[in-house]
Parts: C-alpha cells; structure tokens; sequence
C-alpha cells in the first residue's frame, strides 16, 4: 500500500496524475477560522470533492454537492478534452434576529477541471444529479487492436 494515500487524508492524491488540472493545497483540510481576505470563491472550491475512477467502459466523475440544485451546475467541456464542473453555492439569507454561533458550510462559486485522456469520448459525455452527488460519465473509445500480419518464411 502507498504511503501517498494515507498523508493526503486516505484519498488518492492528484498531485502526481498527469491528467489532472487541480494544484494541492497542503492547507485544505486545516480548520481555518480568520477574517482574512480569502474570497469565499476559494472556500467553496475546497468543499468541491471529485472522486476519478476509470472503468475499462468509462472515465467515471462523482462530486459531491450537498444542497445544489442541478440547475446551479453547468457541466462543459472544453478545449476538446477538458471536462470542466462549475457551479455556486447560495448563501444563506440572514435574519436581523438571528445570531450565529458558527458558520462552516461554505458559500460562492466552484470550479473543477480536469483533462482527459485521447481515449474519451467527449462527445458523448452523460451527467445525473441524484441526492447531492453529481455523476458524469465519459465513454472511452474501444482500444485498437494492432493489425498483426503474419509474413511467411520461405526457404
């Protein structure tokens, strides 16, 4: 088993996959309570999760996005082979009354993009919303099989 996995939160890491847009940020999943000028933009890109997997059928995305409507994602890709999820998180209304006693979920805009392999089919990309996880499905086109001649051998 890989060392990488288990400093990186027990998640594979796209710090080394080639095909991946994302930068690490050593700092992610440090609590972080201050009134500094990070952008409530970065804050929801964090808590944008994306799991990769590859199917021998399909290069398959599942993000999770608790309390976004379908209509509050666009999914695009770009480029010819750049899949792009964008997407925003509503804040939520404040009562004069009301008094917060903490505030973590996150709010603003979301932005993950990924490049794909030749192999996908990116004009056949699928995507379905069910109970906060977004799915996208890209096909992957068929491995060619290398045409093997066999040359007889005279003599």
């Amino acid at each position: 088993m890989s060392i990488i996995p288990s400093l990186f939160g027990g998640r594979r890491s796209s710090v080394f996959d080639p095909f991946s847009l994302d930068v690490w940020d050593p700092f992610r999943d440090f609590p972080i309570s201050s009134s500094s000028d990070v952008s409530r933009e970065t804050s929801a890109l964090v808590n944008a999760r994306v799991d990769w997997k590859e199917t021998p059928e399909a290069h398959v995305f599942k993000a999770d996005l608790p309390g976004i409507k379908k209509e509050e994602v666009k999914v695009e890709v770009e480029d010819g082979n750049i899949l792009q999820i964008t997407g925003e998180r509503n804040v939520e209304k404040e009562d004069k009354n009301d008094k917060w006693h903490r505030v973590e979920r996150s709010s603003g805009k979301f932005t993950r993009r990924f490049r794909l392999p030749e192999n996908a089919k990116m004009d056949q990309v699928k995507a379905a919303m069910e109970n906060g996880v977004l799915t996208i499905t890209v096909p992957k086109e068929e491995a060619k099989k290398p045409d093997v001649k066999s040359i007889e051998i005279s003599g």
